[in-house]
């Protein structure tokens, strides 16, 4: 018995949204000494937006002198109306290289976790006012030129990140030293300098780990502006992703934060933490069961109430699926739901499509160009599970050519078949693994 989705290109839904952007951007030197590079990679997927947060571990991102307020502005006794305070190189050029990309940053304004026993740029800022400055003149520098600066028209800047991590009392606190109370104030003073200096800009955050009452503790008490909300799911299916997804909507319209973006810019997945689920997770990142959970969860993302969804994390380390992180230059199985997604999103126009069961379907059309990406997840389990026979229908077209392109263990997004969609519906038969991914392109054609 076949399980079935179903397509309706001529049902026109909305817009197709970022639903492939990540954290970190492309490795890439100006210079070619030494220069191993994705930046094509990035490019042809079509990557919209690439989130700041945790680049300083990365040498050839700049390391510990990018990105950080800390490294910006080193000495926080300085004067932050003065250039000479800040150290801007490091960083321009971090964000030089996601332009010549393609990539619009996505700036964190605040600190790398910080996992050591002693905490550093993870400390509450001595004066949160001071800090507010400091950032106005980063983003002078970067999108108004200030102190041989640029016009980079960067839109997102997103206080801190993660202060729901650790609770108040706690003697480990990875990436706000302080207390919730301290942060609701710092996220005042700051988000409302920055929205009066800047109005044109999305100001927002604070980015939560994922603790909803700390979330709704936020928002109840909000006084100041919340151009988006940013938040983080990891999960070990994608039902508790997608379920996040309309909480989070629900929880933002509740308390009057109906125009606020919804944005869920860290994600991946993740079994277990600790011990050997990590060990287990980190692997299945880097193989077809990430690459299969990714593409589930963009196609989930498109279909429910969120803005943006941002994978953690394109930087080369541990949890990134999408390049080999010796060798950047080679892209794992984790990549392809990027490109494939990217298709979908340069058509621009969302279409009707169903799926049932462990499948997962998202379509776009521009014009006599239509796509449609399908995938399997297998879920937390480690068995192995049995192929499926799926029917795909699709109405709406005729005279067209349909091309498939798969993604599993023996195939890397390769065409796999052609077939004329000659009648006003479109009917073939699939053999799906359990983790596994088409794409169809479909384009009108001389029958």
């Amino acid at each position: 018995m076949y399980e079935t989705v179903k397509v309706d290109l001529s049902r026109k839904i909305g817009k197709m949204k970022p639903m492939h952007a990540v954290n970190n951007g492309p490795v890439y030197k100006f210079a070619s000494d030494q220069r191993i590079t994705n930046i094509q990679y990035f490019r042809e997927a079509g990557i919209p937006y690439a989130r700041t947060h945790d680049a300083s571990f990365y040498a050839t991102y700049g390391g510990e002198h990018t990105v950080d307020i800390t490294a910006i502005f080193p000495n926080f006794d300085a004067d932050p109306y003065d250039p000479a305070s800040y150290d801007f190189q490091l960083t321009d050029e971090y964000m030089r290289v996601m332009l010549h990309a393609g990539v619009e940053p996505f700036y964190r304004l605040g600190q790398k976790i910080e996992h050591w026993s002693k905490k550093y740029g993870t400390i509450p800022p001595k004066d949160f006012k001071k800090w507010a400055v400091i950032c106005e003149h980063l983003i002078k520098h970067l999108n108004y030129g200030w102190a041989d600066g640029y016009e980079m028209g960067i839109k997102y800047w997103e206080i801190w990140n993660e202060a729901d991590l650790d609770p108040d009392d706690s003697t480990h606190k990875r990436c706000w030293g302080g207390t919730k109370a301290e942060f609701f104030e710092f996220y005042h003073i700051a988000a409302t300098h920055l929205k009066e200096k800047f109005p044109e800009l999305k100001i927002g955050g604070p980015a939560i780990a994922g603790k909803m009452d700390w979330a709704e503790d936020f928002l109840a008490q909000l006084k100041a502006p919340l151009d988006f909300f940013s938040w983080h799911r990891y999960a070990g299916n994608t039902e508790k992703i997608a379920l996040r997804m309309v909480e989070v909507r629900e929880l933002l319209d509740k308390y009057g934060f109906t125009e606020t973006e919804s944005i869920l810019n860290e994600w991946n997945y993740v079994k277990g933490w600790v011990d050997d689920d990590w060990v287990y997770t980190l692997r299945a990142e880097k193989g077809m069961k990430g690459a299969a959970f990714i593409a589930s969860v963009m196609c989930d993302g498109q279909k429910r109430p969120l803005d943006m969804l941002m994978y953690y994390d394109a930087r080369p380390c541990g949890m990134n699926g999408m390049f080999n992180t010796d060798r950047v230059c080679e892209v794992l199985k984790g990549y392809y739901p990027f490109k494939a997604f990217g298709t979908l999103y340069r058509l621009g126009t969302e279409v009707y499509s169903e799926s049932e069961g462990d499948l997962h379907i998202c379509a776009a059309r521009d014009g006599d160009k239509k796509a449609v990406m399908v995938s399997r997840f297998s879920s937390e389990t480690e068995a192995p599970v049995a192929d499926k026979r799926v029917k795909i229908e699709i109405a709406g077209g005729e005279g067209e050519l349909v091309k498939v392109y798969r993604l599993d263990e023996a195939h890397d997004l390769e065409l796999v078949r052609e077939e004329i969609f000659g009648g006003e519906t479109f009917r073939t038969v699939f053999d799906f693994p359990a983790d596994s991914l088409y794409l169809l392109e479909i384009e009108k054609t001389e029958i």
